[in-house]
């Protein structure tokens, strides 16, 4: 019995054995990067960073978890890492992660903790960029909007609503992040305090603050700011390294650097590979030599640099941000941005050459890029059914009664948090006709409706239109839709949506109006199956729900949704809203993660504003519009 023990045993250490021989690269490296005796972080010093006393040469690319649907995380990071790549930045945007004031997400897609986890099991560091103020083409810079319901609020300053409201934030973000640090064992070696503060500084006061509710709530890696050309000279701050972000390199802003922080290390915070898109205007490109000849540049003289963006993923929802300064421009569905990876994560030329270039920084090769997902084209979605927006009211409960138009934050709805996206409604009646004038009150873009038939759009640029004269009382609405709030710039105060002040017919304002909010969030999407349909051909002019089925008979891959032929409106795919289409461009398709596919039948639910479409088609390849090269 003793002996047949013993055998068991040495069996058993043997299989053991080979278990550590096989397991033990993989071992060390996880050891080496989380296990390591840590005694000092990231350091400025000498003209270098330092990590435990060793040069680091910071080559970095920036993601948001945000723009990624979480299972492709791994495989995104595992991009950057085989690229060359040795550190991840990413933003922390507050209007998802407190979307209601004092109720916080972190949960799926939002699990910013298990993608920093992920970052460290591949074996990038991370700069965090946690705001609160992250501009990105975001909705308000990623503030949440129901700041903007106090009247007097004064976004990035130490205002005491946003400074309270800043601090009630930061107590849950920092939680959940500090166990991430370098020194306890983390990816995080550095963090960005607020973003581009100079370009903005209205508050002398502001920065010091955000400083000190980082380092008060145990923040203790290095601390950057990041600003353009145009702001470093005031948004830098004593004891905090500052950083520079451009495109094209000017050697005046590292001379500058030196000037301002003596013999630290320079860093490029964001070298822009691309540029972003807006709504009627083409789909920008960066030339791939010129991107890879200034990422060498600067390498040549010491810097370090992180590419922005590395991989920019996608605007899902009502997210995208807008700018605003000789006119309103809100930005499309794609952040495609022109990157070394594509919105779908495939590779681009600019990565290859890119990863050229940094694995001449190696002695070792870099590891092998991985596979890429399959894109299927799918076919014809088969569009079954279609419901009138005016049919689908009734799911929004009782509308609320106001004699003056109330804008979307400051509606009573969503315990008391008010509305943030989507489109508001506004209801009331008119006796005759005569020029409506909106006087800039409508924001953003509105189409307007006289007894149910649609009679036209205003928007920023066109404020009036001529409402026929008919003798007696007329049901008149105003759907309005906010496109996305400006994410950068002056004008951040200023950015309630809806009705923002009276309009006006003859004249005269109107009074006493029926106000619907029309954020379609998931639960007023899943009721839209409680109510009547009627088949597409009896209910084709908009505002209208259009509803149909993609087949997928395989394991899901992703796809693309051509909106050719449709006007303006929103998609969802199974529930999730992937954001807005128009047909003014640049953008044509629609990105739809296989990961948000079903194997069998896949419910596309379509919310267009003027026409439905004649088809709608699932294509294996995107369409992002005729190409601007960015000089």
């Amino acid at each position: 019995m003793r002996r047949e023990q013993r055998r068991r045993l040495t069996a058993l250490c043997l299989l053991l054995l080979v278990a550590f021989l096989i397991l033990r690269p993989r071992l060390q490296d996880s050891f080496s990067f989380r296990m390591w005796s840590r005694h000092r972080g990231l350091q400025a010093e000498n003209g270098q960073f330092l990590l435990e006393g060793e040069p680091l040469r910071i080559l970095g690319g920036s993601m948001h978890y945000f723009r990624i649907p979480k299972e492709y995380w791994r495989d995104r990071l595992m991009k950057m890492k085989a690229c060359g790549l040795n550190t991840l930045t990413t933003y922390v945007p507050w209007n998802l992660h407190e979307p209601q004031r004092g109720k916080f997400d972190f949960s799926e897609n939002l699990d910013l903790g298990t993608y920093l986890d992920i970052a460290a099991e591949v074996g990038l560091w991370v700069i965090l960029r946690p705001g609160p103020y992250i501009c990105a083409e975001w909705d308000l810079g990623g503030l949440p909007s129901w700041l903007l319901r106090d009247k007097d609020m004064q976004l990035r300053t130490t205002y005491k609503g946003f400074a309270e409201a800043t601090n009630a934030y930061f107590d849950q973000l920092v939680s959940k992040v500090v166990r991430h640090q370098y020194t306890r064992g983390g990816a995080i070696i550095a963090v960005q305090v607020e973003n581009e503060y100079g370009s903005y500084a209205k508050d002398a006061n502001y920065m010091e603050f955000i400083k000190t509710a980082l380092l008060r709530r145990g923040i203790v890696e290095m601390l950057l700011t990041s600003d353009n050309k145009d702001g470093i000279s005031s948004g830098s701050m004593e004891g905090v390294l500052a950083t520079i972000n451009f495109q094209k390199i000017e050697p005046i802003l590292f001379t500058y650097l030196e000037s301002i922080q003596g013999n630290k290390p320079v860093m490029v915070m964001e070298y822009w590979t691309g540029w972003f898109d807006h709504w009627g205007g083409d789909h920008h490109v960066f030339d791939v030599d010129q991107m890879v000849s200034t990422v060498s540049d600067v390498l040549t003289k010491g810097a370090s640099i992180n590419l922005y963006m590395f991989h920019g993923g996608t605007n899902f929802g009502f997210m995208n941000g807008a700018l605003h300064f000789h006119e309103y421009r809100s930005d499309v569905t794609s952040y495609d941005y022109d990157a070394p990876l594509t919105e779908a994560g495939d590779y681009t030329s600019k990565y290859f050459k890119l990863r050229e270039l940094f694995s001449k920084h190696y002695t070792d090769p870099l590891p092998p890029a991985p596979v890429l997902f399959t894109k299927t084209a799918y076919g014809a979605v088969s569009l079954k059914r279609c419901v009138s927006l005016w049919d689908a009211l009734q799911l929004t409960g009782e509308p609320f009664r106001s004699e003056l138009p109330v804008n979307m934050e400051n509606l009573p709805v969503n315990d008391g948090n008010g509305q943030s996206y989507g489109y508001t409604l506004y209801e009331t009646v008119i006796y005759g006709g005569g020029k409506f004038q909106t006087k800039g009150n409508v924001r953003d873009r509105a189409q307007v409706f006289i007894s149910g038939q649609s009679v036209g759009f205003v928007d920023y640029k066109s404020q009036e239109l001529d409402i026929a004269e008919v003798p007696g009382y007329r049901k008149l609405r105003i759907l309005v839709e906010n496109c996305g709030r400006v994410n950068y710039g002056a004008r951040i105060n200023d950015q309630r949506k809806g009705l923002v002040g009276e309009v006006f017919l003859r004249d005269i304002p109107l009074r006493n109006y029926r106000i619907y909010s029309l954020d379609m969030n998931a639960t007023f999407m899943s009721s839209l199956n409680s109510i009547q349909w009627s088949d597409v051909s009896e209910e084709n002019k908009g505002p209208v729900f259009c509803q149909g089925s993609l087949q997928v008979n395989y394991s899901p891959t992703d796809t693309y949704l051509s909106m050719k032929g449709w006007k303006k409106g929103v998609v969802f795919v199974n529930g999730k809203n992937l954001g807005r289409y128009w047909d003014i461009g640049p953008q044509e398709t629609l990105y739809v993660p296989g990961s948000w596919l079903w194997l069998g039948v896949n419910t596309i639910t379509i919310f267009e504003e003027q026409e439905v479409g004649s088809a709608l088609y699932s294509v294996d390849s995107p369409y992002l519009g005729r190409t601007q090269y960015v000089d």
